[in-house]
């Protein structure tokens, strides 16, 4: 009787269970592998998304610095010019307010209207005001100029019942009256539009409610609210606007 020599005994035959080992070790290796392209994918993504955010958001601050800096060169600008011509203004409150007293448009106690040997002087303020707005399109940094009458804070009867807002708010607007009635019209401030398409000018009367002064004890005290600001305020990114790069870099970071 013959007898056949079995050779060494075949490793995966022996342990049928560890070619479907390897196999699945390599397939995780792979999964593996794949995840971690598609992470770095994602990861590459997220950061391109939050520098194109970051890039919007530094462009709106660099704009709101440029709508600053045109506001205050409007404001120098016009304080120097009417300076020059021997009209007194100031710029205050940070650079956002040209500042007119009362008396150099002869206004009279409790009175509204300006006087006639003032119209003059208060044309040529709004000729100014023309003239280094629309220089440089710099009307496209401005949301909104107000023309803002103020009194002092001693008691105001009568005028028709409504006191010192009554009378800062006729001031005003007998400012604002004048000057669409007498400038001439490549001077006009009536048609100026900020870039919304709104009127750039408005009228408001504030009473002694927004002092100049903390205090109102001498006559130069009194005579220092009672006046004629010309406020600007300028565009900003609305609210909503903040919100939306707000949410996108969260959902960036997310």
């Amino acid at each position: 009787m013959r007898f056949l020599k079995k050779g060494p005994a075949n490793v995966d035959e022996e342990n049928p269970y560890w070619m479907s080992f390897s196999d699945v070790m390599s397939a995780l290796l792979i999964i593996f592998i794949l995840a971690s392209v598609v992470l770095i994918i994602q990861l590459m993504e997220i950061q391109e998304e939050l520098r194109k955010q970051q890039q919007e958001f530094n462009q709106e601050i660099q704009e709101l610095r440029q709508a600053e800096q045109v506001r205050r060169t409007i404001l120098h600008e016009a304080a120097d010019l009417l300076q020059q011509r021997g009209i007194r203004v100031t710029v205050s409150e940070n650079d956002t307010v040209l500042s007119i007293p009362n008396d150099i448009l002869g206004f009279g106690t409790g009175a509204h209207e300006i006087g006639t040997d003032y119209q003059g002087t208060a044309v040529e303020i709004g000729r100014v005001l023309s003239e280094v707005i629309n220089k440089d399109n710099r009307v496209d940094y401005l949301d909104t100029i107000f023309v803002e009458g103020h009194t002092d804070n001693r008691p105001l009867n009568g005028f028709m019942g409504k006191g010192n807002w009554g009378l800062s708010a006729f001031r005003a607007i007998s400012l604002w009256q004048l000057w669409g009635e007498l400038l001439p019209e490549q001077f006009s401030l009536n048609d100026l539009e900020n870039k919304d398409n709104q009127p750039l000018f408005s009228v408001s009367g504030y009473g002694p409610t927004r002092p100049a002064t903390s205090r109102q004890d001498t006559e130069e005290e009194l005579s220092q609210n009672r006046r004629i600001d010309i406020r600007f305020t300028i565009r900003r990114p609305s609210s909503a606007e903040y919100r939306r790069v707000s949410e996108n870099l969260e959902e960036a970071i997310q």
